[in-house]
């Protein structure tokens, strides 16, 4: 049986590449005679560069930049045939926000060093510079990058990791912002701050406009077109081809939840899945989508580490053993040549 193995990382805890690597552990001790192509992958967000440069080689360069509460960080970006590859994580991602921080922060971290990985790339003479959006710790509508960021010759595209638009109930502020550790009240103050971004009039009701707590906005106000990260990245890492010889797709990420219908990458692997009639399954952290709406998207089941582990404490003390864990159990009713 032949089975493609393609997550995103694991919120955190697990790169895309760990998770696969974890998957493909697990499965391997009911159903060793299978085989397995792992195509760890990303949506925009954290691992961006990292899929990328092991899919197509480039250069990768690292700019110390500044980072989301103003103090430098490192961040690497990739070029390759004449584009550049920016992930806004490395810049402004909330994993560079410490949790005792994060209440704090959620009103005044920065986007200032995206705009300076811009400009870097914009400086190298790539003709494309393509910016990764998610997992970021802002809600800044991107002023930190317009503040710094130079006029570029080079076209811009924003790969959006969601389809959310910048305002209102799917907005940045109010769909992202407790997760980033703002509370009600200061839910209200960004986006009642985002709304009153003159600049961003033109855009704020696009899909993906919302991405990056309204870094998607920004770039489109600079003119960069807007494209599914996810989207992209399946055709970059030619997952359609290992799809194409494949009998099953596995895929996870975190947290399977509503935001993952909405652009994410589980509804990209499952979509390719199903063009080609092949059943996708889910292996996440927590699940909280329900059959109906998991099937509507191309997911025959969904599985939750947290539940077969016991408890979420105890999958997140070993995050790789307890995922191996469950693809074992998974593989007992999906593998052919289980043992």
């Amino acid at each position: 049986m032949r089975v493609v193995i393609a997550p995103d990382c694991f919120g955190g805890t697990l790169t895309a590449r760990e998770a696969a690597e974890a998957v493909a552990e697990g499965w391997r001790r009911t159903a060793p005679d299978d085989e397995l192509s792992l195509r760890p992958l990303a949506d925009g967000g954290p691992g961006f560069v990292d899929v990328l440069h092991a899919a197509l080689g480039g250069t990768p360069h690292v700019t110390t930049v500044t980072g989301p509460l103003g103090t430098p960080v490192e961040a690497v970006w990739l070029e390759h045939d004449g584009r550049a590859y920016v992930e806004s994580a490395q810049a402004c991602g909330l994993h560079l926000v410490p949790a005792d921080e994060r209440a704090r922060a959620a009103e005044t971290a920065t986007t200032r060093g995206v705009g300076e990985l811009v400009n870097a790339a914009g400086e190298a003479g790539v003709h494309t510079i393509v910016v990764g959006l998610g997992g970021s710790g802002t809600t800044d509508g991107g002023a930190g990058l317009r503040e710094v960021v130079r006029p570029v010759t080079a076209a811009l595209v924003a790969a959006a990791d969601v389809e959310n638009p910048l305002l209102g109930p799917h907005g940045a502020a109010r769909t992202f912002g407790p997760q980033k550790g703002a509370s009600p009240e200061a839910v209200e103050r960004l986006e009642a701050r985002l709304g009153a971004m003159e600049e961003l009039a033109d855009v704020r009701d696009l899909p993906g406009a919302g991405a990056a707590g309204g870094l998607g906005a920004a770039l489109m106000a600079l003119g960069a077109t807007v494209e599914s990260g996810a989207g992209m990245v399946r055709a970059l890492t030619r997952l359609d081809e290992a799809l194409d010889d494949a009998d099953l797709a596995v895929t996870g990420e975190g947290s399977f939840d509503w935001q993952s219908l909405r652009g994410k990458l589980v509804t990209a692997v499952a979509g390719g899945a199903a063009e080609r009639g092949l059943p996708c399954v889910v292996l996440a952290g927590q699940v909280t989508v329900g059959r109906r709406e998991a099937a509507a998207a191309g997911v025959q089941e969904s599985y939750a580490v947290a539940e077969h582990a016991g408890s979420v404490e105890r999958s997140l003390a070993d995050p790789a053993g307890t995922l191996a864990d469950l693809a074992e159990h998974v593989a007992r009713q999906w593998s052919h040549s289980r043992r």
